[in-house]
């Protein structure tokens, strides 16, 4: 047989035997490279790793698809991978085991997805590993450990993700730079490892520190693509080069006020400061000893690199007011707070306030005054102020507010907390007259401390307007719809009836009996007789209508009346 032949027989027979060493997959294309044989795969439709990938391929390229997941065993058919590229898709989570079976994997590329955390075992599976790209990611975290099983990486791409702390330790317990520290062998035997790390928001305070340390102080065999990392925060630092800061250790919070103690009076503007000292910098609020019922204005900004101020905003003082108020600060290292303790004087408690009308006397401790603040149609706003005893304590004062009808035997009872003096009362009925009275929580109300209403009419002056105008159009209406004829008949019939009824008109009459007999000469003699007839009885009685026409008789041809005149 000629060789040619025989050879061409035993490749048709390794074909069916191994039917993927030479086909690709759907929709992909497959290429012999330097690399070996390459599966690229560019399809937007694309949404998971394709299944029976041929065993001949060592190196794969997917780009530019939907693919949101590695699962486990995603590559267990091409243990010969050697290059793969997963650059640009949407991928956001990676099975710790998805790179099973890939002993000889060289170089592994998630440029551009959108990983948040990667799992750093899963490299155990790939011992032979040199280069990682992981940039344009969301990667926020670096554990420890991270790089312990990458112990052959030459070139690692951190940048553009959203990493803002890093410990050293990181980097301590990569066994490249372990190896780069010992001092026998010569360091020409140890491979450069280049690092990339620019392009994060690095928050440069404490928890940088061993960091930044390293960064100043790293050197060949690993050498950093970019030595210049910035700060991006705190924001007094925002901008500086990690070489240019230097940071301190982290500590503990620990808070001070100028005066713990304060008396103020009544209606003014107070401002109760804290400072806190710690780093880094803490989260600080404030609380009311009690309860905080009151929303107050805060605002802390930093003073110093390791110092911040509080200050808390009360305005307009009252004695409600009064009480111990705390400034707390918190870091990851703890807490710490300190309470100033503020006392308000009541400038009313021996005057009464403009406007005010003063309750009745009453048993000292009980006394308080009431008054309407806002009244509209379906409600009202109370406004109150407790003295004697009861202002001597405001912050623990509780107050029954009794609500309902003027003539009803039972009102509606709502307790108001301490530190709270108005309340609104609203879903009141229009025009109906009310009762509200205010006491000291457990005492009933005395003469003076309840107030009698009246609410307002629910019909507007806008309604009021809108139903004479529907009148004003109805009376048109009705107008209109009068026919013409009637105001003829009317004009025509009203000269006989002042001729014919002379006692019944007499506020008409102008002139003695001559000048109103010409007046009918001249005026009447063309009326009709049948018109004349019966529309004044000759006795002075009441008008009645004509009677109708005969059969068979003419009728008298009409004139309009403006010919009778």
């Amino acid at each position: 047989m000629d060789p040619l032949c025989h050879i061409f027989l035993l490749l048709l027979a390794f074909h069916e035997i191994n039917p993927s060493v030479s086909s690709c997959i759907t929709g992909c294309s497959c290429s012999q490279d330097s690399f070996g044989r390459s599966l690229l795969c560019m399809s937007a439709l694309l949404r998971q790793i394709p299944a029976n990938i041929p065993q001949d391929i060592r190196k794969i390229r997917i780009e530019n698809s939907h693919l949101t997941e590695l699962p486990r065993g995603s590559f267990e058919n091409v243990s010969a991978l050697e290059y793969l590229w997963l650059n640009f898709n949407n991928i956001t989570v990676m099975h710790i085991k998805s790179l099973e079976y890939l002993p000889a994997l060289k170089e592994l590329r998630l440029q551009g997805n959108k990983l948040s955390s990667v799992p750093w075992t899963a490299f155990q599976d790939t011992p032979t590993l040199k280069i990682l790209d992981l940039k344009h990611n969301r990667l926020d975290v670096l554990p420890e450990h991270a790089l312990r099983y990458l112990p052959n990486l030459t070139y690692l791409d951190l940048s553009s993700n959203q990493l803002t702390i890093i410990s050293r330790d990181v980097f301590y317990n990569w066994p490249v730079y372990q190896r780069s520290q010992r001092t026998e062998g010569p360091l020409e035997a140890i491979s450069n490892a280049v690092l990339a790390l620019h392009d994060n928001p690095w928050i440069c305070d404490c928890r940088l520190r061993g960091f930044v340390q390293f960064i100043k102080s790293v050197g060949p065999p690993i050498i950093l693509m970019n030595s210049y990392l910035t700060c991006s925060g705190p924001k007094f630092r925002t901008g500086k080069f990690f070489h240019e800061v230097e940071l301190n250790s982290c500590t503990k919070p620990l808070t001070s006020a100028l005066d713990t103690n304060l008396t103020v009076p009544a209606g003014l503007n107070i401002t109760l400061t804290c400072f806190v000292q710690a780093s880094p910098s803490p989260a600080v609020w404030w609380t009311y000893a009690l309860k905080l019922l009151r929303a107050f204005n805060v605002s802390t900004e930093p003073i110093s690199e390791d110092t911040v101020r509080s200050e808390l905003l009360i305005p307009a003082a009252r004695p409600a007011d009064a009480g111990n108020y705390t400034c707390t600060a918190a870091n990851f290292l703890g807490n710490a707070s300190v309470a100033i303790s503020l006392r308000v004087v009541a400038p009313w408690a021996s005057t009464t306030p403009r406007g005010w009308a003063p309750a009745a006397a009453a048993e000292p401790g009980a006394h308080v005054e009431v008054r309407i603040a806002k009244q509209t149609v379906y409600g009202i706003t109370l406004e109150w102020f407790a003295a004697a005893a009861a202002a001597a304590e405001p912050g623990e004062t509780w107050y029954t507010l009794l609500v309902g009808r003027y003539d009803a035997a039972h009102k509606d009872t709502i307790y108001i907390g301490p530190g709270v003096n108005t309340y609104s009362v609203t879903d009141l009925l229009p025009a109906t007259k009310y009762e509200v009275c205010v006491a000291v929580r457990n005492q009933a109300p005395r003469k003076g401390q309840c107030v009698v209403f009246v609410t307002g009419s629910d019909v507007s002056q806008m309604e009021q307007r809108e139903k004479l105008i529907h009148i004003v159009v109805i009376v048109c209406a009705m107008v209109l719809a009068v026919p013409a004829g009637m105001y003829a008949c009317t004009a025509e019939a009203l000269p006989g009836c002042l001729a014919r009824c002379p006692a019944a008109c007499p506020r008409r009459r102008r002139g003695g009996p001559a000048q109103a007999a010409g007046s009918k000469e001249s005026t009447l003699d063309s009326l009709p007789a049948g018109s004349e007839d019966g529309l004044c009885r000759s006795d002075g009685g009441a008008r009645r209508p004509p009677d109708r026409p005969e059969p068979g008789k003419a009728r008298p041809p009409h004139r309009n009346s403006a010919d009778l005149y």
